[in-house]
Formats: structure tokens, sequence, C-alpha cells
């Protein structure tokens, strides 16, 4: 199933724990079900100033959400704990490239473990780092906040830094997904899938409203009005 999710699926909605209930995690996860990804923060207090979930909310999500699975290791030292969030069986790893002097050998271990590896870059960080895996990586996630904190104000250059991604990946004759996360909601995600994104996290944009499956059907609907003028 996983597989046909990020192969076939034009627009992926994705739902970010980090908003939600932390109390009551299973239900919360219930709540999104119509969603094909459920977003896993994963923080250390150290990389980014906040501690969230480890690797038992993400073996949590996997048992009680029917579609994809990405583990956000916003963490120190992705390298030291990556087998830890394997174990919990995520469908995609996402780790940060300012956290690891190995992002090669990351993403093999990843692939190894029959994972999607997915690498992401704070909004201060230059896509040129991606140069030399960018043909490994099956998704790329665009910080368009800073990470640590939910409920931030969406970064506009972030488009610009979309676009350049959406280049370098048509040079290397490759598609990975494009994956944005902070400050997304109904009014922004059109011109966001028009630079070319095309998997959308979405935290108090969705746990805020009473019926979660409506807003993620609402948040859908505005990113399907860019994706006909995909640049």
């Amino acid at each position: 199933m996983a597989d046909r999710i990020l192969a076939t699926k034009d627009l992926l909605i994705a739902p970010s724990l980090l908003a939600a209930n932390f109390g009551n995690l299973a239900h919360e996860i219930a709540s999104i079900s119509n969603a094909d990804l459920v977003h896993v923060d994963v923080m250390d207090g150290h990389f980014v100033p906040n501690i969230s979930f480890g690797p038992e909310a993400v073996r949590l999500a996997r048992q009680n959400f029917g579609g994809l699975v990405d583990a956000h290791l916003m963490i120190s030292n992705p390298d030291t704990a990556l087998q830890a969030f394997i174990k919990a069986q995520p469908d995609i790893i996402t780790f940060h490239i300012e956290a690891t002097n190995h992002a090669n050998r990351l993403i093999q271990q990843i692939h190894d473990a029959g994972i999607y590896a997915s690498v992401s870059l704070n909004p201060a960080t230059p896509i040129s780092l991606l140069e030399d895996i960018i043909t490994d990586v099956d998704m790329v996630l665009i910080m368009s906040v800073n990470p640590g904190f939910g409920g931030q104000a969406f970064i506009p250059r972030t488009l610009d830094k979309i676009r350049r991604l959406r280049h370098l990946a048509g040079l290397n004759r490759v598609q990975p997904r494009i994956e944005v996360d902070g400050g997304i909601s109904c009014t922004n995600a059109a011109e966001i899938i028009k630079s070319g994104a095309d998997v959308l996290v979405a935290g108090s944009s969705i746990f805020s409203h009473a019926d979660r499956q409506a807003a993620i059907s609402s948040l859908l609907h505005a990113a399907r009005q860019g994706l006909s003028q995909l640049a």
C-alpha cells in the first residue's frame, strides 16, 4: 500500500502529530484516517529546543494508521539513533542534512532496511548541499519555518527554494517527492504546490479543527488549485 501511495498519488497531505493531543495519540491518529501520510516529529531538545516523540510514537502510528508513516528525525547524530527508528517500522525516515556528516551512508542504511529515505533542509540551508545525493533520495523535506515549534508563519522565500530544488532534480533526471513543512494552510497551499511541492505537512491547520477529516479535505482541495499551474 505504501509503495502505491508514494508512487501514484499526485498530492499528499501529511498531518503533523506535533499539533495533536500527546495524551491520546491513538484517538488523534484515528481522527485523520483520510490522510495518506502521517508526520511524526521526533525532537531531542538539542538539534531543536523542544523534546517530543521517540520510536514508540512512530510504532504507535504504524499500528494505528493505514497509510504512510514518516519519522522526521529532528535530532543530532541521527546515525546513532537510526536502528531504533528502523525497528519502529515507519515507511519513510527523514533526517536533517545539517545533523550528520554521513548523509550518503544514512541513505544507504535506510534503503537497506526497506524504508524510503528522505532528507530535510532548514530554512537557511542551501539546496546546493543536495547536489551529490539528489539521485539517491526518495523525498526532500523543505522546512518553511525554523524547526522545533508549531504554529509558526510560513517563510515566503521557501517558494523560490522549492523551485530551485525542482530544477536540481530535473537536471539530474530524478523526481523525488518534495515535501514542505511549516505554516501551511488553505491560503498558501496552492502557491506552494504551484512552486513544485507535492507533499504538504500541516499541524495546527488540521488539528485545531474539531473535524480533522474535513480540514484535510479542504487543504487538499486548496492544494489542487495550484496543481494545474505547476511551474
